[in-house]
């Protein structure tokens, strides 16, 4: 890191999420069982959409951390549970997508790297993309300035 450069700044996914989503599965295999009634077919979708939920909050708990920067540029996650570094250089722009769908508004912070496009939501950040792509910003200047 360069003597003049920003601390190193991360996003997470919030405690709750993965927790949330390893309940929610709990419930689901649960309800599954309650309501089956001795239906294989309900019992299977049950398990496997409680499966799927709990793969998502083991990744929550596994890689926590979705984005990081520092003056050198960021790591972002990839796959499952993997790191991508960017280095400044290859980030071509930051921006925050707003879409607007039936009176709300979503917004996603994606990061363009030319080859990869990365894209980062409220509940990916644990604080608002507008926010984040600012942050992101300074530290960009900073880094190469």
């Amino acid at each position: 890191m360069h003597p003049q450069s920003t601390p190193a700044r991360q996003w997470r996914v919030p405690a709750v999420l993965p927790v949330a989503k390893l309940v929610a599965a709990l419930v689901l295999v649960a309800l599954g069982l309650l309501f089956a009634g001795g239906d294989r077919v309900q019992l299977v979708l049950a398990g496997l959409a409680a499966a799927a939920l709990a793969g998502w909050g083991v990744r929550d708990l596994v890689a926590p951390v979705r984005l990081a920067v520092d003056a050198e540029g960021v790591t972002v996650i990839q796959g499952f549970a993997g790191r991508r570094r960017l280095p400044w250089p290859a980030v071509e722009a930051i921006r925050v997508e707003r879409r607007t769908r039936r009176g709300l508004t979503a917004e996603t912070l994606e990061i363009d790297a030319g080859e990869s496009l990365h894209l980062f939501g409220r509940y990916d950040l644990d604080a608002p993309p507008e926010e984040v792509a600012e942050a992101l910003r300074a530290a960009r200047a900073a880094g190469t300035g």
